[in-house]
């Protein structure tokens, strides 16, 4: 007696109305793990279709009645993410060559083999899979935001799962764009910190006279403008995790003080006497080559070594193809319910195309692509022709005009105080604004001008 078919395996459905070849294409497709339903007839197939739907149609160009060409053009009308494949005869290449332009997935001329069969099958089955991530609650739930099935990704969660049992300090390494904060944000969430907080800061990001009391805190009137005593990350983070991004960038005089707070377990906010007890796991991570970083005198090496206790290093998205459909379908439904656009999928000949492009910029660029064309998409399904253009054109970041505006804002008025050394009145003078104005911006934008000026870094006791 022959096994029944798995519930969960791949479903199929196979049209061609000669019976020999059809019963082949059954045995050989049942044998490999899949589960298939045969028909004869164009007709038949889009009459089985109304009933179930398989995850992939296989069929021959020639069919009685209504042709191969004609029930594809029936699916991408009804069905338009799902993958066809076409088998044909050599002298119907040139209409199955048409084919593939308009969406089908590929063609196999017969006689074909069964493992190039086999092979473009599993292809298509993998572009067009569904977005399964591990449940909330789960024994999985601590990495449910990474999205992937790469037996790499794979390699790099199992070693960050036993890393999050200890208190060990982890350095993330890995090209910009590659998912080094979520990372950590599971090495976290994995952590018995859990409960506490995750905070990240970006030590390339704040200017180097703000970052130290953005780490440490200050006190009133450690320096102009500073009216309260403020806490800073390492204090807000007590318990729980600190993310260092981009630790590469880090000052080479707050090196030394991260390095004390390390050794120490305390932190002394700029202007105080005495230091503050944390309690604070350490994440940091890097684009950058820190060893040839100490080697120029850039980066500490004692500081090093104290990070570096395990290090883990996420591939480039190059290297984790299986992710990009997965991943970019994900990026879809998200970014569908933010743009309130009834979006389906990608057509299979978009999703080819994202899945062969370079990325340089990694999980990043692919979010910023799916973005644009969410932004500009017209039909639910996305076309070819959206995605082509959204990899030509330069990947930046679809923000509305109000998000736009307010970083923009940001970005002037730290450049003028910068430029100004703090000076407020020589600042709103630049900016052709009145001084109660620009006060008004820089406290809409959390900036205070004595975090500006050239002595605005008190020097700590040793």
């Amino acid at each position: 007696m022959s096994e029944a078919p798995n519930p969960a395996a791949p479903s199929l459905l196979v049209v061609d109305d000669d019976a020999d070849m059809l019963r082949l294409l059954t045995m050989r497709l049942t044998a490999a793990g899949y589960r298939v339903t045969a028909v004869t007839s164009a007709e038949a197939a889009l009459t089985e279709l109304q009933l179930h739907r398989p995850q992939l149609v296989l069929s021959d160009v020639r069919l009685p009645g209504k042709d191969g060409l004609a029930l594809f053009d029936d699916i991408r009308a009804r069905h338009p993410s799902l993958p066809v494949i076409l088998l044909t005869a050599h002298g119907t290449i040139p209409d199955a060559v048409e084919a593939t332009e308009r969406g089908v997935f590929t063609y196999l001329t017969k006689p074909f083999d069964g493992k190039a069969l086999e092979g473009k099958i599993a292809e298509a089955l993998l572009l067009s899979a569904p977005v399964n991530p591990a449940r909330q609650g789960s024994p999985e739930a601590w990495q449910t935001r990474i999205i992937s099935r790469s037996s790499r990704m794979a390699e790099v969660l199992a070693e960050a799962r036993m890393v999050a049992t200890s208190d060990a300090s982890v350095l993330l390494r890995g090209e910009s764009g590659t998912g080094k904060e979520l990372l950590a944000q599971a090495i976290h969430q994995a952590s018995a910190r859990a409960a506490k907080p995750f905070i990240a800061v970006n030590c390339g990001a704040i200017p180097e006279a703000l970052l130290e009391s953005e780490l440490f805190g200050h006190v009133k009137g450690a320096f102009t403008d500073a009216v309260s005593n403020h806490k800073g990350l390492f204090q807000a983070a007590d318990g729980g995790t600190l993310l260092l991004d981009e630790i590469g960038d880090m000052p080479p005089a707050l090196q030394v003080k991260l390095l004390r707070v390390l050794q120490e377990h305390e932190v002394r906010p700029v202007g105080a006497s005495q230091s503050i007890a944390v309690d604070v796991r350490i994440i940091s991570a890097t684009h950058r080559d820190l060893d040839a970083a100490m080697a120029a005198g850039d980066f500490r090496a004692d500081l090093y070594y104290r990070l570096n206790v395990v290090t883990l290093t996420l591939p480039p998205l190059s290297e984790r193809r299986e992710d990009i459909a997965l991943l970019a379908n994900h990026f879809l439904v998200t970014l569908a319910a933010k743009y309130d656009k009834r979006l389906s999928s990608f057509a299979p000949e978009a999703l080819k195309a994202l899945t062969t492009a370079a990325w340089p910029g990694n999980v990043r660029q692919l979010y910023n692509v799916v973005e644009q064309v969410c932004a500009l998409s017209t039909t639910p399904l996305v076309p070819l022709a959206l995605v082509q253009r959204a990899l030509r054109s330069p990947s930046i970041q679809v923000l509305t005009f109000a998000e736009a505006k307010q970083r923009f804002e940001r970005d002037y008025l730290v450049g003028l105080l910068k430029l100004t050394d703090g000076n407020v009145a020589d600042a709103a003078r630049l900016a052709d604004r009145n001084r109660t104005e620009f006060y008004r911006l820089m406290q809409k934008h959390g900036l205070t001008p004595g975090h500006f000026k050239a002595d605005s870094t008190q020097p700590s006791a040793d």
